[in-house]
């Protein structure tokens, strides 16, 4: 395969290739340095692939070992709700590279595929299933990623992870059964009418910040993060009371629709000094089950994650 065609190959599986790199370290920027380094690893040994696998299996082959070298010299990435209890009202800050963070639907769901495989990658990066992820082994987790999502047979697995066909069976075996034991949330990435609707409400009150019924949306036992703090916050009574309290700055805010990791998201922006734009405060990405909020996450790092999502840097009243 000459340098052109090649080059034509990696862009068009660079989406497929930055998804995998996304569960496997748990953050956008990361993954789009661990294409990168894939990428140029691709370049490099161009004249050592002779067409034995499909393009993709060796790109996913290369983007594997990229990320498992950058895994070696960093701690795996956590959400608030893998840290301590609920309710212990602490502003504990920890560094950006401590948190799982979200990836826009748009840097992994391609336009142009069906709908039974936009369900299938939604529901691959769900935070719950990234989150549960990050608490495999490296090698465990590229195996149960590159066979249970990518399709790789054990025995390309075992090519890639330098590994016998038996160990790879292994470590997919226990790789599966605890994330049976961790990942048990099934929230919703296909949104029906009703959902649909109930985030149209919640826009509605949140805009307004009648809190009491914006409380009305969540299940009785919702949780409430916002990294990069350890605080996490579990029930409609104490969420209700940090929002009225330490959150009332949030009162005048407003919202844009996305969506991150299959998932309703909004950036928030916060009220600015008078007659100045509201300014950015939040992502805020809702996990939905049946026709309530279970989860409400609050990334408060909008410096990194409002450019990656597309989000203007500030709102006023001709922003779209």
């Amino acid at each position: 395969m000459d340098t052109a065609a090649l080059t034509q190959q990696l862009d068009l599986h660079r989406m497929t290739v930055y998804g995998h790199c996304y569960r496997m370290l748990g953050s956008a920027a990361e993954a789009e340095d661990a294409v990168q380094e894939a990428m140029v690893r691709a370049w490099k040994a161009l004249d050592r692939f002779e067409a034995r696998s499909k393009v993709t299996t060796w790109l996913h082959r290369i983007a594997t070992n990229v990320c498992l070298d950058m895994l070696a010299e960093r701690k795996r990435r956590l959400t608030p709700f893998d840290e301590g209890e609920p309710n212990h009202i602490s502003l504990l800050q920890r560094p950006r590279a401590h948190w799982l963070e979200p990836v826009p639907d748009a840097r992994v769901v391609p336009q142009d595929i069906g709908p039974d495989a936009r369900l299938t990658l939604r529901q691959n990066i769900r935070l719950a299933f990234v989150a549960a992820l990050q608490h495999l082994p490296p090698k465990q987790r590229a195996a149960l990623l590159l066979c249970d999502v990518i399709g790789c047979s054990a025995a390309e697995a075992a090519e890639t992870l330098d590994l016998s066909v038996p160990a790879v069976n292994s470590a997919l075996q226990r790789a599966r059964a605890a994330m049976a034991q961790r990942e048990t949330h099934e929230y919703a990435v296909e949104l029906s009418a009703e959902q649909t609707a109930l985030l149209g409400r919640y826009v509605e009150l949140f805009e307004r910040y009648d809190v009491d019924a914006l409380m009305s949306l969540l299940r009785e036992d919702a949780a409430h993060c916002m990294p990069p703090y350890a605080l996490w916050l579990q029930g409609t009574g104490v969420i209700r009371n940090w929002m009225l309290e330490q959150g009332a700055g949030c009162r005048g805010s407003k919202l844009i629709s996305t969506r991150a990791n299959g998932h309703p998201a909004f950036g928030q922006y916060r009220p600015g000094a008078p007659g100045e734009p509201h300014q950015p405060w939040s992502l805020i990405v809702l996990e939905l089950a049946g026709d309530r909020i279970a989860r409400v996450h609050n990334f408060l790092d909008t410096t990194t994650l409002f450019p990656v999502f597309g989000l203007p840097p500030q709102f006023n009243a001709t922003t779209p």
